[in-house]
């Protein structure tokens, strides 16, 4: 049986994944799998069904793409946010190109090329990016210390978070904790 796999923009959380699946279903799509990025569904998905769900998707703040390359960015981002903010890196077993390069099924140094040719930045600098804003997260929650956010977002110490966090956002952590209204970002702008 044919599938089809549709790649969708600005899918950053498990909320997403909830709206578009009900955008899918609303259409009578059968969806076979939806990830942060990806909808698989069942046979084909024909031009104006394309063209329809492309509209409905927007009018939630989501993009379909259909360029291929613009698929692989799309990927490379959704794999980054699923493990910065979804799970646990402290128990990440590959560094992140094996990671990328395993579930994309492409070439590293290529995958790094083409992120940063279009994006304008690099996957390294879009990662740290992505941890930031894990960290302010866990910041304002206030629930872990910082020893606990530096071992659960797999830094080596305590210091190195700190000194990439000044760095990135021009204060400490313990300053940024001050803050009454916190500057975090949302994640589909990083």
């Amino acid at each position: 049986m044919p599938t089809t796999d549709l790649y969708i923009k600005n899918m950053v959380c498990p909320r997403c994944i909830k709206v578009v699946t009900n955008i899918f279903t609303e259409q009578q799509l059968d969806i076979l799998d939806i990830q942060l990025g990806k909808v698989t569904v069942k046979g084909m998905v024909t031009a104006p069904q394309q063209e329809k769900l492309s509209g409905l998707l927007q009018q939630e703040g989501f993009v379909l793409i259909d360029d291929r390359k613009q698929q692989l960015i799309a990927g490379i981002r959704s794999i980054i946010v699923q493990a910065v903010h979804h799970s646990e890196l402290d128990e990440m077993r590959e560094n992140f190109s094996t990671l990328l390069a395993g579930k994309l099924q492409k070439d590293y140094h290529y995958l790094s090329n083409l992120f940063s040719e279009t994006e304008g930045t690099t996957i390294e600098q879009y990662i740290i990016q992505q941890k930031i804003e894990r960290v302010k997260e866990l910041l304002v929650y206030n629930e872990l210390s910082l020893s606990e956010i530096s071992y659960k977002l797999g830094y080596s110490s305590v210091a190195h978070l700190s000194a990439q966090f000044k760095k990135v956002t021009g204060l400490t952590p313990s300053q940024f904790k001050q803050l009454k209204a916190p500057g975090r970002i949302p994640l589909d702008k990083i």
